[in-house]
């Protein structure tokens, strides 16, 4: 639909009748100020640029998103409410984790206080309570493992230096961690050792010490002080077991060492009493002077078993002589002449080889269970007031003897 036009301007008036339209004049001020800048463009310019520029530096333009926004403010509603839960359950797994601990705590001490009255230690022992949680154990009333572990129990006249002892099975008797009257325990297996530095101290007093000599044997090796002499002593102890729940020792190869001259053995048996060595024999043959005079004896001649006229040949003749005594035979078997009484019968004889008859003398006296008295030992674990406790098997190592130990039913704490 088309607008209809309004004429805008008077017709001019004329005269005549023509009807030619006559454009209007144009100013030419009209003219020159249209070309020239409206001087308020630029204030009104630089005000909505710089507004606009602002606007464009908080937040660019975008499209506005109803759902977007919707998202953002439920993630922010709702991330405080996870964090607290985990904060309080992380909390309260801590509390319990402490309360659980100082439960096990105060059972481990209450335990070792009763095992060192009961078994009157002098050091109270380590005990060790497996399993996890604790409280859920005691509720149930049974452990699965308990580890003990007892330093220094006295067993006669040595100390038996640690007994490490794991109990499985545990029936517990009591309402609590602070209420425990006793305790079953189904089976318990652990491990006795007596350490060789331990009976270097309490049998050797300082002077004898012992060390492994081969599975099942020990070698003990030391000095002893006898009529004002220092002798090298040296005996080989066998260990065994006795009985269920004991340990003894036998002792034999007691030997002592008067210098490199001569050893005794306490005993009458042929391989027993005083005995040349065999650097002192060899010794002796090279000497003519003491040779001679050992010859002239007839109880030593008769004991070599060399003919008297091999003797008396010898003893006139220097060739003879040294053809004798220096057959191995001969030497052989001056080594295994016990000397005991023919010393004795001839105290010169024996001043000859360099002994002293008082030492000879406080030999004979030191029989063989005086001296196995000093190596020998033995204990016997306690025996339990119900249930069975054993020694199974008795092995030696490098640092002492070790004895494993087994047992069932042992009631404790009753």
């Amino acid at each position: 639909m088309r607008t209809p036009h309004i004429p805008t301007h008077q017709p001019a008036q004329s005269d005549g009748h023509s009807t030619e339209r006559v454009p209007p004049s144009r100013n030419p001020y009209d003219e020159l100020a249209s070309l020239a800048d409206n001087p308020l463009d630029d204030f009104l310019t630089e005000d909505s640029a710089s507004s606009s520029q602002d606007d464009d530096a908080e937040e660019p333009w975008a499209p506005p998103n109803h759902r977007r926004g919707s998202r953002r403010r439920n993630r922010a509603t709702g991330l405080p409410t996870v964090v607290r839960v985990l904060a309080w359950a992380l909390t309260l797994a801590c509390l319990v984790t402490l309360a659980d601990r100082w439960a096990l705590l105060y059972a481990e001490h209450k335990a070792s206080e009763r095992l060192k009255d009961q078994l009157h230690l002098a050091a109270a022992p380590e005990v060790r309570i497996g399993g996890f949680p604790f409280l859920s154990q005691l509720a149930a009333q049974r452990l699965d493992s308990v580890r003990i572990t007892v330093p220094g129990i006295p067993a006669r006249r040595v100390t038996l230096t640690q007994v490490t002892a794991t109990a499985h099975d545990i029936r517990i008797d009591g309402d609590g961690p602070t209420a425990v009257r006793g305790a079953l325990v189904r089976r318990v297996h652990g491990r006795v050792l007596l350490s060789f530095a331990d009976m270097n101290r309490e049998l050797g007093a300082s002077q004898v010490s012992f060390t492994a000599h081969g599975p099942g044997r020990v070698r003990a090796h030391g000095d002893l002080r006898v009529a004002g002499n220092d002798l090298r002593v040296r005996a080989d102890v066998r260990i065994r077991r006795e009985g269920a729940r004991g340990i003894a020792t036998s002792v034999d190869g007691m030997r002592l060492d008067i210098g490199d001259l001569a050893t005794y053995r306490p005993g009458t048996g042929p391989a027993e009493g005083l005995h040349l060595t065999r650097a002192s024999a060899r010794r002796l043959t090279r000497e003519a002077e003491k040779i001679r005079a050992f010859l002239a004896v007839p109880e030593i001649v008769r004991r070599l078993g060399v003919p008297d006229s091999a003797v008396r040949a010898a003893l006139h003749d220097e060739d003879r002589l040294h053809q004798l005594t220096g057959a191995p035979r001969f030497l052989h078997d001056l080594t295994r002449m016990n000397l005991v009484d023919v010393a004795v019968a001839h105290p010169g004889l024996l001043k000859r080889l360099g002994l002293d008859l008082s030492l000879l003398t406080a030999l004979t006296k030191l029989t063989r269970p005086q001296i196995a008295d000093r190596f020998s030992f033995s204990f016997q674990l306690p025996k339990p007031p119900s249930g069975a406790l054993r020694l199974q098997r008795v092995t030696v190592h490098k640092d002492g003897i070790h004895a494993d130990v087994t047992g069932s039913g042992l009631l404790l704490g009753h």
